[in-house]
């Protein structure tokens, strides 16, 4: 009995000392490759991330060494807890590759390679809105900078009435809506997107159109040439009343009289009447006047023409002589110079 215990006692601390090596052998001195994390892979020049480097022992110091290609970044001591080594991507040479190594009491092992990469922002997306028809209306979105490929997505107020559209090249996202799913006065706007994170645009709201059964898209345009038209027409009328009232007093201004001078002519008028006068008819009281000399006759006489306006007196009959005897209903009047 005595010996049964003792034997069943030295088996159990024999068994005992062989689970404590194996655990020793396999637990503190178990070397595992290291993890290299990071919260995203896209970056933007000049942002700051953060590469954490960690492994599955939580019981042995770890020296955790982080390199880029083969330049070494940084070394950090730890146990049980990862490190974070903290960057700033501002060159191409700043993507990486990166690997974190870690060093054991009699190994060490590396991660694997992890590589960041360039990814442009977008900016704030332009929103058009194109009635189609009295029944479709077309939403246009487009972003005219950041990364392909850009998603964009439709909003009206802040309720999503479209699916998420992807976009590979730069040209706008498209999408229909029915005359019965607008509202007119509205506003809609949209979303753009990629790979970068937390840096998602909006565009401005834009008010839907109206799309009503008694909507006219082209009345603008015909409005613009019913207005061109009247315009014509009104130009055209002016220019046909003021044309010929132009025209005529034009021509009564040619022919208005001008005053060159007394011609040779014109002198020899007037003289011939005066003389016709003084030898056909003597009124009373009037005496002959002189007349004006004229080259044709300068040597036989000299006249002089007065040209005055006359002033004409009522007188009665009797007052003066008839002409002649036998006629009568006459009477002359004197011309006052």
């Amino acid at each position: 009995m005595t010996w049964t215990r003792s034997f069943l006692v030295l088996l159990s601390l024999a068994t005992a000392n062989v689970v404590l090596n194996y655990k020793t052998s396999k637990g503190p001195n178990q070397s595992t490759s290291p993890s290299l994390d990071t919260k995203t892979n896209v970056v933007m020049k000049g942002q700051n991330v953060s590469l954490m480097c960690s492994t599955q022992n939580k019981s042995l110091q770890i020296i955790y060494s982080l390199f880029r290609s083969l330049n070494l970044i940084g070394t950090q001591k730890s146990k049980g807890e990862p490190v974070i080594f903290n960057l700033s991507i501002s060159e191409v040479h700043d993507l990486g590759p990166y690997k974190c190594k870690a060093q054991f009491s009699n190994d060490s092992k590396y991660s694997h390679m992890f590589n960041f990469t360039f990814v442009d922002p977008v900016t704030t997306p332009v929103l058009n809105i194109t009635v189609q028809t009295n029944r479709y209306v077309t939403l246009h979105c487009i972003s005219f900078n950041g990364t392909l490929p850009i998603n964009y997505t439709f909003f009206k107020h802040d309720i999503a009435v479209s699916p998420v559209i992807p976009k590979y090249v730069r040209e706008p996202a498209e999408f229909n809506l029915t005359k019965n799913n607008t509202g007119e006065g509205e506003e809609y706007r949209c979303r753009a997107r990629n790979r970068l994170p937390g840096h998602e645009k909006y565009s401005h709201p834009v008010t839907m159109p109206s799309t009503g059964g008694g909507s006219c898209p082209f009345c603008p345009q015909l409005l613009l040439g019913v207005s061109l038209l009247v315009l014509i027409v009104m130009v055209l009328i002016l220019a046909c009343w003021i044309l010929p009232k132009y025209r005529a007093r034009r021509a009564m201004r040619d022919k208005a009289p001008r005053d060159y001078g007394n011609t040779p002519t014109e002198v020899q008028v007037y003289t011939s009447i005066y003389k016709n006068q003084a030898d056909e008819e003597s009124v009373p009281g009037l005496e002959p006047r002189q007349g004006v000399s004229t080259p044709q006759h300068e040597t036989e006489y000299s006249e002089e023409i007065h040209y005055a306006t006359p002033v004409f007196q009522k007188v009665t009959p009797g007052g003066h002589e008839a002409r002649n005897d036998d006629k009568s209903g006459y009477v002359y009047s004197e011309l006052t110079f």
